[in-house]
């Protein structure tokens, strides 16, 4: 997701923020992966059919051969103490770009509590309480739903 938003609104400028975070949230909605839901979309949009069919082929095309590349690699080599090394180091730097793009994105987004409320509540559900994911959403589902249909009023 941040390889996506920083290539289609800071370099290509081919979406606005505000853009972004709407297909990225319907993308979200819809069955499959977030990411691939938006790039089908932004290549329906720019090119038809044609054109999300093509942006799938080149989002799903390179890295499916890299990652098979670096699977035979990680067989071959994962035992090794520096590349153990340098997995935990990269895991890192995967939690901070999470971050980062998380507070790109929430930036953008209109200024009220009741979304952070509820996500503050998950975080500490999950997180903290380590309750399982499926009864957090359950449970704060009906609540997120009412408060946006109160804000609507």
């Amino acid at each position: 997701m941040f390889w996506a938003r920083r290539r289609l609104v800071e370099r290509q400028r081919w979406l606005t923020e505000r853009e972004f975070v709407e297909l990225l949230a319907l993308g979200q909605l819809l069955p499959g992966p977030n990411v691939l839901n938006l790039t089908v979309m932004v290549g329906y949009r720019f090119g038809g059919w044609t054109g999300a069919a093509a942006a799938v082929a080149g989002f799903l095309g390179w890295p499916c051969l890299v990652v098979i590349g670096m699977g035979v690699l990680y067989q071959q080599y994962g035992v090794l103490p520096q590349v153990q090394r340098a997995l935990a180091g990269m895991s890192i730097v995967a939690a901070g770009l999470l971050l980062a793009n998380s507070i790109k994105l929430a930036v953008v987004l209109p200024r009220r509590w009741r979304p952070w409320l509820l996500g503050m509540l998950a975080f500490v559900g999950i997180r903290v309480l380590r309750w399982p994911l499926l009864w957090v959403i359950g449970a704060l589902a009906p609540w997120a739903v009412f408060a946006a249909w109160k804000e609507r009023e």
